[in-house]
């Protein structure tokens, strides 16, 4: 049986890093949208660090409280806690096939949280920065309850907006944050009908007074932690408007209940429990919590969400740790994406539209694929599209094309017998210093190595993964300039130099590329005959920045490489087979001609097969095994 995993602690000395990216609702199956916005992109960031030689802790989990989890509960028939743990296991499932690497995975109904939230609660009241108001609240008298925000749907009533569907806390459509009661025309979303309004105490945290001390942290921070220009956007507007008390309990039974005899029936409202969620499942995952909570001097918060949630991280939680007069880790940098939306429309939870993580593992597409372009098309300035056509021509064009091809030309030829190669041993180059063509290529490469490590220590996060990539094509270009299939018999000198420099930006590629693809990055080194463990690493302190400027240096002669395979396959090789859409990257068994369908055919059978909404799907899928049924 395997040794537990020592628990990662902040280390004196050495810079540390806490992840966390945005918890996901737990009520739904997570879309390519809510994957890219927070923990794909939060992973690349994390495994970035650890590559640079940082101490970092991506901490995440699923958000299970609130009225979402009491309406799905309602829906499928059976308890929160039950939703609780079905989703909560789906998203482990999805997010453990897009391989992404936290250290812990955790949730927010633990007991964690209550003591966790809690004390942060009292605190507050004790430091008198919250206080008590009756507000008017939705009342249905068919269902008997006061309607939580989630429970009510009306028209939106910010002017040019008019959105039907709007929310009582918020419209998905203009983004306005919202009190219930200004809907109009609000329903009822469990029953169908009108509700009325009532009076009912709650509790508010009194943002206004604590405004002096928030305001004079973002002043601060959000240039010196290079907020994105959204998230600072999304902040001043919120400033602008003016800070009001904001109401922090709910007439619920599913949540953290409030220490207050007067509130002993109430919860705490989500948006002031699940941030604190950041905290209790790092309280989960070590007793040592408060090293990386508690410890703004040794510790860098890096915090990864959709635009949506801005608010909530840059004015409502760290407006509740000041008001604690503790000493907590604030948020140093917020990296905020747009929305990526789906062909023609967006990818919605709510309606079950778009690609959501169970349906990309359907589709038999590798999962680096699937990191690989929704990395490279990140919505981090302003919306992007996802389409199956652009999907199609990044695979073929920039993974086999370019990545894969010089990849798979330089080891092959390595591998090949001496003789018309190297018999997989890695050659000597003598001539290297005096070698034009090579100087050229690492002075080029030196300066991409450079761009990739300030875009991504800035969270550029797309803008390092295509800097990547050039270094890919600069390695393409010399290999063709130095035409090396003619000097292994003109000039063995400087073939041996060409190979064992391509070879060493073989193994570049294979650090840099780490962050997006780490599954590619592993078969590389396996094709080096390297060990991860021990090779994977891209730090300052060890010389091995400065030392990949000399690429010719990073795989030393001598060296037996291993066996070369193709790593990737085109999404090309689609056929029909017993009217179903395969994609394959895996050799085809030989099948008549007829079977083959062209490209864009293979596209569009994918659009069509993720047309419409996720239960439209369901009910095409009955009707088409009903219609197999009855004809056989």
């Amino acid at each position: 049986m395997a040794a537990a995993k020592e628990a990662v602690v902040p280390v004196e000395g050495r810079r540390n890093v806490l992840v966390t990216s945005a918890l996901p609702y737990v009520n739904n199956v997570p879309h390519l949208g809510n994957i890219i916005g927070c923990v794909l992109s939060a992973d690349a960031f994390a495994r970035y660090c650890r590559l640079r030689g940082h101490n970092v802790l991506y901490v995440c989990g699923t958000d299970e409280y609130g009225t979402a989890t009491e309406t799905k509960a309602m829906e499928e028939g059976c308890s929160p806690r039950e939703i609780c743990d079905k989703y909560h296991a789906i998203h482990k499932e999805v997010y453990e096939w897009f391989d992404i690497s936290f250290d812990i995975f955790g949730r927010t109904s633990s007991p964690q949280q209550t003591e966790v939230c809690q004390d942060i609660f009292l605190k507050l009241l004790d430091n008198n920065w919250l206080s008590e108001n009756t507000m008017q609240q939705l009342y249905c008298n068919s269902c008997q309850r006061f309607l939580a925000d989630r429970l009510v749907e009306g028209y939106c009533p910010t002017e040019g907006c008019n959105y039907d569907s709007a929310r009582g806390d918020q419209c998905e459509k203009c983004g306005k944050l919202l009190n219930s009661t200004e809907l109009v025309n609000p329903k009822c979303k469990v029953c169908g009908s009108t509700p009325c309004v009532r009076d009912t105490d709650h509790l508010f945290l009194e943002l206004p007074l604590l405004r002096e001390k928030l305001e004079k942290y973002i002043d601060e921070t959000s240039v010196t932690g290079s907020w994105s220009q959204n998230a600072i956007h999304a902040t001043n507007a919120w400033l602008k408007e003016g800070l009001k008390p904001r109401c922090i309990t709910r007439d619920l039974k599913w949540g953290v209940p409030v220490p207050h005899e007067k509130y002993k029936d109430k919860v705490f409202y989500v948006w002031f429990d699940a941030p604190i969620g950041y905290i209790s499942i790092t309280a989960c995952y070590t007793p040592e919590w408060e090293k990386w909570w508690k410890n703004p001097e040794n510790v860098e918060l890096y915090q990864f969400m959709g635009k949506d949630n801005v608010p909530f991280h840059t004015v409502m939680f760290p407006s509740t740790l000041l008001g604690t007069g503790e000493n907590w880790t604030l948020m140093k940098t917020i990296s905020v994406t747009e929305y990526l939306n789906y062909e023609s429309g967006k990818f919605s939870k709510t309606k079950g539209i778009g690609v959501f993580g169970n349906d990309a593992k359907s589709t038999n597409i590798p999962p680096e694929v699937w990191r690989y372009y929704l990395l490279t098309n990140r919505p981090e300035a302003s919306d992007t599209l996802f389409t199956w056509t652009d999907l199609q021509a990044k695979c073929n064009n920039e993974l086999l094309n370019n990545l894969g091809n010089f990849i798979n030309r330089v080891l092959s030829f390595i591998a090949k017998p001496e003789g018309t190669g190297y018999g997989s041993v890695v050659p000597d180059s003598p001539d290297v210093d005096s070698h034009a063509l090579t100087q050229s290529l690492a002075e080029t490469v030196g300066k991409l190595i450079d761009q990739y490590i300030d875009a991504m220590d800035k969270v550029k996060i797309k803008q390092g993964l295509k800097i990547a990539m050039a270094i890919s094509s600069e390695g393409n270009a010399y290999l063709q300039e130095s035409q090396f299939w003619k000097l292994y018999k003109q000039d063995p000198a400087s073939c041996a130099t060409v190979m064992k420099t391509s070879v060493g930006i073989v193994y570049l590629l294979a650090c840099l590329l780490e962050p997006f693809m780490p599954t590619f990055s592993k078969d590389v080194l396996q094709q080096l005959n390297l060990s991860p463990e021990e090779h994977l690493s891209f730090c300052d302190e060890k010389g091995e920045v400065e030392k990949a400027k000399r690429p010719w240096d990073l795989i030393p002669s001598g060296h037996r490489i291993g066996k070369p395979a193709p790593l990737f396959k085109g999404l090309v090789s689609l056929y029909a087979y017993l009217g179903t859409i395969f994609i394959c990257f895996t050799n085809l068994p030989l099948l008549h001609a007829s079977h083959y369908v062209q490209e864009n055919e293979a596209v569009k059978g994918l659009r069509e097969k993720f047309a419409g909404s996720q239960a439209e799907r369901k009910l095409r899928t009955q009707v088409a095994a009903q219609l197999e049924a009855t004809s056989i």
